[in-house]
């Protein structure tokens, strides 16, 4: 059974639900006539996520024909429960449409492994590296914790070929799975040197996500990045910094002016 610990504000609201008068507890959740920007705060927080076959059998390799028949691109999780290599082989299988593939990357402590992962990207023929720099730490995601999420027995991330780094492995204990995965596997150390070293050994363009300042920006142009990509990790990271779109145009106009200088 469950354990019925109240460990977040949302928990709270819930017995607050089932104990209080409709009327006083009415009167503390409700927001102003139709509601459309209470439902917009709480719809903010809704996300897609890597590990796509805990959806659908076909997980990322469906999402690659769809993107390959929409002609547009699609950016794979290092974190995925399809391949490197079976995704590019359902991208470029697919017939009619056309679409173009890139690789996100998390930087792991094992220097190794992360140069393994581009490698095969190169290999595979995706076009681009879209490196995450906002993840020293997994965001405390209350449900996660609560469920003591972890992958299902039948999938892994099938990028990784031991347990310990395909997410696999039987137990992590009280806390959400992957929080533990991240805080074991992945460098929290994460620096602009570290740019510098990929940009060393990679052929492919070199993409920064999870830039929300224009000062990140301007850095990311000292540091010779290809590109920048404004996101708050979907607000799954750190609660409380700006939504995405909010900060969009001032940190892309900052990061364009600074390209024109250089």
């Amino acid at each position: 059974m469950m354990s019925l610990q109240r460990v977040c504000v949302s928990d709270f609201e819930e017995e607050a639900r089932r104990i209080l008068p409709k009327a006083v507890y009415d009167y503390y959740r409700s927001g102003a006539d139709e509601e459309h920007t209470l439902a917009d705060n709480v719809d903010a927080f809704n996300r897609w996520y890597a590990m796509q076959r805990m959806a659908h059998p076909d997980g990322e390799t469906a999402t690659a024909r769809a993107c390959h028949a929409a002609g547009t691109g699609m950016m794979l999780s290092s974190w995925a429960t399809s391949s490197i290599e079976e995704v590019m082989s359902a991208m470029t299988s697919s017939v009619g449409g056309e679409g173009v593939l890139w690789l996100q990357l998390y930087i792991y402590k094992d220097r190794e492994l992360t140069l393994s992962l581009v490698r095969r990207a190169e290999e595979a023929g995706y076009k681009a590296i879209f490196v995450t720099v906002d993840t020293p730490y997994l965001g405390r995601r209350w449900n996660d914790v609560r469920n003591r999420f972890k992958l299902p027995p039948h999938l892994s991330m099938s990028n990784f070929s031991t347990a310990s780094m395909a997410f696999s492995e039987g137990n992590y204990g009280n806390d959400s799975g992957l929080a533990v995965y991240v805080a074991r596997a992945i460098d929290p150390a994460l620096c602009w040197d570290d740019i510098t070293w990929l940009k060393e050994h990679t052929r492919l363009p070199v993409i920064v996500k999870g830039i929300l300042t224009g000062e990140d920006a301007a850095q990311a142009v000292n540091y010779g990045v290809d590109g920048i990509l404004v996101s708050n990790h979907e607000a799954r990271q750190l609660d409380g910094v700006p939504a995405t779109v909010c900060v969009c145009v001032c940190v892309c106009v900052l990061y364009a002016l600074v390209l024109m200088s250089v």
